[in-house]
C-alpha cells in the first residue's frame, strides 16, 4: 500500500511542478526580473511544498513556535536533516529566507532553475573556492536583510539522530551580528530515510521552531563552540520531543 501511495505522491508532485513551472516563468520575466522581487518566487516554491505536505495522504504535520519568527527580523536559520522531505516541510513554516543548498540541487530540471530565479545560493561540498564564494554571498544577502537556511550536518543523517553541526552558518551568525533561529525537524527520516524513494506511511511529522538566540546570548565569538552550542541545544530538544511522543502514544 506504501508502494502505491508513493507513487501517487511522486507523480503528483511532479506534475503539479511540470504543470505550474511555465506560468512561473512568466511570472519571472513580467514581475520579478522588472522589479528584482525574487521572493515572489520563494513563496511560489514555499505554496509548492505546502501543497505535496498537506495534500498527501501519507502523513501529518505538527507545526510548534510559530511566534518564535519575527517577520521584521534577519535571522540565520538552522536546522537537522533527515531527509530531502524537510524542504518542503520547512515551506510550511510560510517564511521568507534564502536557501543555501548543495549545487547538484540546482541542477535538477525544473526545481534547479525555480531555486536560481528564486535568488539561493549554491555551494559545491568539497570545493574551497566555491565555500569562499557562498560564504560571501551569504554574508552580502544577510547585510541586505535576507534571511538564510542552512542545514549544518551538511547532508541527511542515516540514523536520524543529529550529527556534528560545522561551522559556516555560526561564522555567519558572528560576522554579521545577527541572531540565530533554529528549527527543530523529527519524522521525515521515518518517512522518507536518506537514499530511500519509497514513502512510509502513518507518522507525524514534527517541526518546532525554538526561540532566537541573539548575539548578546552566544557567549562566544568562536564558531567552533556556537555550533556546539546550538547542536547541543537541539539535540536535548529532540530527546524531549520523542519522548513527548511516545508518552502519548501509551496515552492512546
Amino acid at each position: 500500500m506504501d508502494l502505491l501511495k508513493s507513487l501517487f505522491t511522486w507523480i503528483f508532485y511532479i506534475l503539479f511542478l511540470t504543470i505550474l513551472f511555465p506560468f512561473k516563468i512568466i511570472v519571472f520575466l513580467l514581475v520579478v526580473l522588472p522589479t528584482g522581487k525574487k521572493q515572489i518566487i520563494h513563496s511560489w516554491l514555499m505554496f509548492e511544498g505546502l501543497a505535496l505536505i498537506r495534500l498527501s495522504p501519507l502523513w501529518t504535520i505538527k507545526i510548534e513556535g510559530r511566534e518564535n519568527y519575527d517577520h521584521g527580523q534577519t535571522y540565520v536559520m538552522v536546522s537537522n536533516h533527515q531527509s530531502m522531505l524537510d524542504i518542503p516541510v520547512i515551506h510550511c513554516l510560510n517564511f521568507s529566507f534564502l536557501w543555501v543548498s548543495k549545487i547538484e540541487n540546482f541542477k535538477v530540471p525544473i526545481l534547479g532553475l525555480s531555486m536560481k530565479m528564486a535568488g539561493y545560493i549554491a555551494i559545491e561540498r568539497g570545493n574551497k573556492e566555491s565555500v569562499v564564494k557562498m560564504m560571501q554571498e551569504s554574508e552580502d544577502a544577510l547585510k541586505s536583510g535576507h534571511s538564510l537556511f542552512l542545514f549544518p550536518e551538511g547532508t541527511r543523517s542515516k540514523d536520524k539522530n543529529i550529527k556534528r553541526f560545522k561551522t559556516g552558518s555560526f561564522r555567519l551568525a558572528l560576522n554579521t551580528g545577527l541572531p540565530v533561529l533554529p528549527v527543530l525537524i523529527d519524522g521525515t527520516g521515518q518517512v522518507l530515510p536518506k537514499k530511500g524513494i519509497v514513502f512510509s506511511s502513518g507518522h507525524n511529522l514534527r517541526v518546532k521552531v525554538l526561540k532566537p538566540i541573539k548575539p548578546e546570548d552566544f557567549g562566544t565569538d568562536d564558531p567552533d563552540i556556537l555550533a556546539e552550542k546550538i547542536q547541543v541545544l537541539l539535540t536535548r530538544e529532540l530527546d524531549s520531543l520523542r519522548q513527548e511522543t511516545a508518552q502519548n502514544r501509551l496515552e492512546l
